[in-house]
This record gives structure tokens, C-alpha cells and sequence, in this order.
């Protein structure tokens, strides 16, 4: 046991190094963004944005000129909450949300509807049970991997909820497209009590996911409390531990989270964590001929540093931690990559843009 704290620790005080890459620049493409959420790429010359408070962008990637997207999604715009993430996928645009569940309540949900540059009749594939009164934490990134949606469903800052296994909340869930249940999730494998859709659990607010253009595994990445953030693989029928550890954070209070262990045996260990918290945003693993040095490696935005990290990876093992920019665009949330390998994020602000990034 004690050689496996040391271990865990000697890992958080590693995350604290840093190198700079200082190769690049950044443009802006479309200004004038009301607090941009998520996009995808239909095409590379189309970019959808999701605004939280309730636009459906599509992007000129030649002009940057932007317009509007039609839809009828019952989403509740309050504190964290509004349109979340964005997915195009064959021919269908997937949205998660806040869904207004009346009376105050809200959940994470998602939908899907044919993609059209007027409108898109949504309908939902998902909704978490069970509707929480909390503005916080919905998680609600989405890949898609085969057949299977995967979407990471925040705890709404219920804590031990993440542990309840009657409940979505604290969990990413696994469905087929169409939002039908795949028959070899855990629940019909090894987890009879766990709800259907539910495939691991224990998580606080994952706004990062990512499905490796290298070896085809999906990835999360997680906020902490008052430190621990942390990178790492989603896993069939397994628990990250909140909130019975807290990754080598502590609660805002600065009170210790469970008994104050970083990490036990029988939870999964994060890849990479970070204390002090970075408010880590949506993540990238890098596949492309514009930076060919970068692939295989994961691109890390942060809210809180407005830095944007690159961590080596290799083996399953982050090696480094570098800082490509910070400070250029202000808070980071959500980065994505074209078809050529082109890098570009949005900023989240209430006059934010969409970014290119740009080797000198």
C-alpha cells in the first residue's frame, strides 16, 4: 500500500512540470460567440457550434461567416447548464443539454435529429435519471465509437451519487445510436444491479472525451474539487472512486474527500492528474499531418491557466507535460481537428471566438 501511495504521489507532483513548446500562434475565424460550448466538423468547410444559451451555429470555415440552426430542444439555461456538446456523425447531429424537467429540475440529456442547415427536429436518445435542482456539473461530452454513443453524465454536485448505482449521475453511459441499450453492457455481464445504460461510474464532472484516432480507446477528462483534475481511459464495469477519494484533491472547504487517499486498489488510476486544478476542458489525442511530432499525444484545454497542455503519450503512460500557449484566448473549452490536421478551439466567454492554430 505504501508503495502504491508514493507512486500516486510522486504522480501528482510530476503534473506540475511543465515545458513550453513556443512553436505557435493562434487566428481568430468567427467572432462574436455567446459563451460557444461545443462543434464539430460536418465537412472542413462546415463547423457547428453550440452556444450554451441555446444557438445551433453553422461556421463557413472559408468565410467564417456564421448562421443560425433552427431547433425546438426544451433546454434550461442556468449556471453550468444550456446546449452542451455537438457531434456530427453520418448524416446525424447529436446534442447533449440541460433538459428543463419542470419545476426546477433539470438532467443531462441527449438527442439526435437529421442534420439540416434550416432546421433540426431533435428527439431524445437519453435522459438521466433521476432530474436533479443543481446548476452544476453536467458533464455531457459524446463519441461515438462503432455503433456505440458514449457521453459522460456529471454528478450535478450530489457526490456520493456517484457511487449509487439506481442513478446516472457520476457515470458514462454507453448506448447504441438510436439510444437502444447494447446487450453486453455491464448490467448484462457482470453488474446486474447497475442501470442498463450505465458502463463505468464514479466520476464528478467529466467535460473532456475523446475517442483515439491511435488505438481506438475512449478517454475522459475529469474536474476535481480543489485539485485533483485528472486524464484517463474509460473502462467496462469500473469506478474512478468519487466520492470515496478525490484524486489528491479536497473539497473547496479545504476539508479531505473520503478519508483523504488519493487512490485505492479496486478504483481505476488516472493516466494523468493535476493539483492544483486546471479546470480541465475537452481534450484531443492528435492524429494529423500538420504536426506529425504530436501524434499519439493529448491536447488538453484549461478554463482556469487558459493554457492549452500537450502531454506525450506513449505505452498507456503520459511521459511529459508541455504548454503549447497560454494566455492567448483566455478560458479554453473545447478543441477540435479537421480532416488536413488542422487545430482550432473557442474560448468561453460571452463575446468569444473560434481559433485556428498556427505553427510560426
Amino acid at each position: 500500500m505504501n508503495k502504491i501511495l508514493l507512486f500516486f504521489f510522486t504522480l501528482i507532483v510530476f503534473c506540475s512540470s511543465v515545458f513550453s513548446d513556443d512553436t505557435v500562434n493562434v487566428t481568430e475565424i468567427t467572432k462574436h460567440l455567446n459563451e460557444p460550448w461545443g462543434m464539430t466538423f460536418v465537412d472542413d468547410d462546415n463547423l457547428l457550434i453550440t452556444e450554451k444559451t441555446g444557438e445551433i451555429l453553422r461556421i463557413d470555415m472559408k468565410t467564417g461567416k456564421k448562421s443560425s440552426i433552427d431547433h425546438e430542444l426544451d433546454f434550461y439555461y442556468y449556471g453550468q447548464g444550456g446546449l452542451l456538446d455537438i457531434l456530427y456523425n453520418d448524416g446525424y447531429v447529436y446534442v447533449s443539454y440541460s433538459e428543463d424537467r419542470g419545476d426546477g429540475l433539470t438532467s443531462t440529456s441527449i438527442a439526435r435529429g437529421l442534420y439540416n442547415t434550416q432546421k433540426i427536429d431533435f428527439k431524445n436518445i437519453f435522459r438521466a435519471e433521476p432530474p436533479i435542482s443543481s446548476g452544476y456539473h453536467f458533464g455531457s461530452r459524446v463519441v461515438i465509437k462503432d455503433t456505440y454513443l458514449y457521453a459522460s453524465i456529471g454528478e450535478r454536485g450530489a457526490g456520493m451519487i456517484a457511487q449509487d448505482v439506481s442513478n446516472h449521475p457520476g457515470s458514462i453511459i454507453r448506448i447504441h445510436l438510436d439510444g437502444s441499450i447494447p446487450n453486453d453492457n455491464p448490467k448484462f455481464i457482470s453488474k446486474p444491479t447497475w442501470l442498463p445504460e450505465v458502463y463505468q461510474i464514479g466520476v464528478r464532472n467529466p467535460q473532456g472525451m475523446y475517442l483515439s484516432p491511435i488505438n481506438n480507446k475512449v478517454y475522459i477528462s475529469n474536474h476535481g474539487a480543489k485539485g485533483g483534475d485528472f486524464f484517463g481511459e474509460v473502462k467496462f464495469a469500473e469506478n474512478y472512486g468519487w466520492k470515496i477519494i478525490g484524486w489528491g484533491g479536497k473539497n473547496y472547504s479545504g476539508t479531505k474527500i473520503g478519508d483523504g487517499s488519493a487512490w485505492k486498489p479496486g478504483f481505476t488510476k488516472p493516466l494523468w492528474i493535476w493539483t492544483p486544478s486546471i479546470a480541465v476542458c475537452n481534450i484531443l489525442i492528435y492524429n494529423g499531418d500538420v504536426y506529425p511530432e504530436w501524434n499519439g499525444d493529448i491536447l488538453v484545454t484549461s478554463l482556469k491557466y487558459k493554457t492549452l497542455y500537450r502531454l506525450d503519450f506513449e505505452d498507456e503512460v503520459v511521459k511529459q507535460q508541455h504548454i503549447v500557449f497560454e494566455d492567448l484566448i483566455g478560458r479554453i473549452r473545447d478543441i477540435e481537428v479537421n480532416s488536413k490536421g488542422e487545430i482550432f478551439l473557442i474560448n468561453s466567454n460571452s463575446n468569444a471566438s473560434l481559433w485556428k492554430l498556427n505553427k510560426f
